[in-house]
């Protein structure tokens, strides 16, 4: 199965259609958006995985961050959160949970998100994350599918982090880059999405599972548009390019590459350790915008002054080759 095959099978439901349904299982946004009245939506994702990380105080971090990042990525302030938990209560202290749940709920208090609640389960595989709610003004929300030829493309946090998470479990990882991808994980989108919102932009997703190509895809697949990438202007973790030379390279990033490669073409001279980062499968990965070209210098500015010192222009979006990127 690929990356995209259960999207997909869902998409491909016999759905209830409803006026007010702003974005849903049609097409493949980063969460679901609901009009209420004319001027208030809210927009409703969940996620949750098993651990990436040892510790489990940044687990519950990490996770909490991944899953309110859906909601920044759309335009929305998520509002409240939920707990979904699947615990080995047999074969795992309780104390192991309740540090889970502590780094989460830090991560939904920075939100000024409030926990309202939650599900647990009795698994014999541990998973945790949030389902979240969150709400906008139904005329400002962000898609996916939004982007106009001559606008430029910002990401807003650096690619590696499931590579040097294989790294991390294999040993090899030294201790600077381990700390500076759990810094990137658990660091919120909120910042990004707030300057977003202010300055105003045509697209926007965030770069998770799929990886930088994967969700660049998205944006452009069935639309009248291309993208042209920089691959040196994208931010890439240390360590990220030698532990793919080492060979370790997740499952999801290869399923990734297989699935998405009809659409990519490489013109010049693509070191093949870096094309493998940008399908690199992400866990809480930055903000991927599509903004007008006049705005992008200055909107990479502000976010820079605000400490996501590794945003960057990293490509733009073009008219031909329409729905194909283009690696330089």
């Amino acid at each position: 199965m690929g990356p995209g095959d259960l999207k997909k099978a869902l998409c491909d439901l016999p759905l209830t259609t409803d006026s007010r349904l702003i974005a849903g299982l049609e097409s493949a946004e980063d969460a679901g958006v609901y009009r209420l009245s004319d001027d208030l939506a809210i927009v409703q994702t969940l996620d949750f995985f098993t651990p990436i990380v040892d510790d489990p105080y940044i687990f519950g971090q990490i996770a909490a961050a991944n899953a309110l990042s859906d909601v920044y990525a759309m335009g929305g302030n998520p509002v409240t959160a939920m707990n979904i938990v699947c615990f080995p209560v047999d074969t795992m202290d309780i104390s192991v949970l309740k540090s889970i749940l502590a780094g989460g709920l830090e991560k939904v208090r920075e939100a000024d998100t409030l926990l309202v609640g939650g599900h647990s389960v009795d698994d014999q595989e541990l998973k945790y994350g949030l389902s979240v709610t969150g709400t906008i003004h139904p005329d400002r929300v962000v898609l996916n599918s939004g982007a106009v030829a001559g606008d430029r493309l910002v990401l807003t946090k650096p690619l590696g982090t499931g590579i040097i998470n294989t790294a991390i479990k294999a040993g090899v990882a030294s201790r600077e880059v381990s700390d500076l991808a759990v810094r990137c994980m658990s660091s919120l989108n909120r910042t990004a999405s707030e300057f977003m919102m202010n300055t105003g932009v045509n697209a926007c997703t965030d770069v998770t599972g799929f990886g930088l190509l994967g969700h660049a895809a998205e944006m452009i697949e069935n639309s009248s548009v291309g993208i042209v990438l920089d691959s040196r202007a994208v931010p890439v973790l240390p360590g990220t390019l030698e532990y793919v030379a080492m060979g370790l390279v997740p499952g999801g990033t290869l399923r990734n590459r297989e699935y998405r490669s009809h659409m990519v073409e490489v013109s010049g001279d693509v070191g093949g350790e870096l094309l493998l980062s940008l399908f690199d499968a992400q866990t809480s990965g930055g903000l991927l915008i599509s903004i007008t070209s006049s705005k992008a210098e200055g909107f990479v500015r502000q976010l820079k002054d605000r400490g996501l010192s590794d945003t960057a222009i990293i490509g733009e979006v073009v008219a031909e080759p329409r729905g194909k990127i283009v690696i330089r």
